[in-house]
């Protein structure tokens, strides 16, 4: 069953998990910056390759902004960091094994894929303001131009 997700405006959930080289990342240790938090179902599948390749091609712009970008699924750090090697990553990605993270968020609930229900990780993004309150949410997304999108709406909103 999905949660809710935080609306613009609610306070960020709070998060503390693995990252693709075993570093612990929690949100409140990027108290003050702009945190660009994606969800996605699964390393090295297509759609993910692309949303996460757009992630890479625009983080430069990003930085520039004083945004961090993480990405979340439930796949292991070993098959993070091959992931994020494979694609030249340079980012965080971490390890959700229990959902917890995507149960917080409300990116967890029922999909559907060629007729058959299941639970699983839905791709969204965040935007956590400095202030750690949810800025930003895509409930949807477009994995093959979504950095681009998340970094125009940063543009627009995040004064560097």
């Amino acid at each position: 069953m999905a949660t809710s997700m935080p609306a613009p405006g609610d306070p960020a959930p709070n998060f503390s998990a693995i990252d693709q080289h075993g570093s612990s990342i929690d949100l409140e240790s990027f108290a003050g910056k702009w945190v660009v938090l994606y969800f996605y179902p699964k390393d090295d599948t297509p759609g993910c390759t692309k949303e996460a390749c757009n992630f890479r091609d625009h983080h430069p712009g990003l930085a520039e902004l004083g945004a961090v970008v993480l990405g979340v699924s439930g796949d292991t750090a070993a098959s993070h960091a091959k992931f994020a090697q494979k694609y030249d990553l340079p980012f965080s990605l971490l390890v959700d094994a229990d959902r917890a993270m995507a149960k917080a968020y409300g990116a967890w609930g029922i999909k559907k894929n060629y007729g058959r229900e299941y639970e699983g990780i839905i791709r969204s993004t965040f935007i956590i303001s400095p202030e750690g309150t949810v800025a930003k949410r895509w409930a949807t997304v477009k994995p093959a131009e979504h950095g681009a999108e998340v970094l125009q709406w940063l543009k627009a909103n995040a004064s560097s």
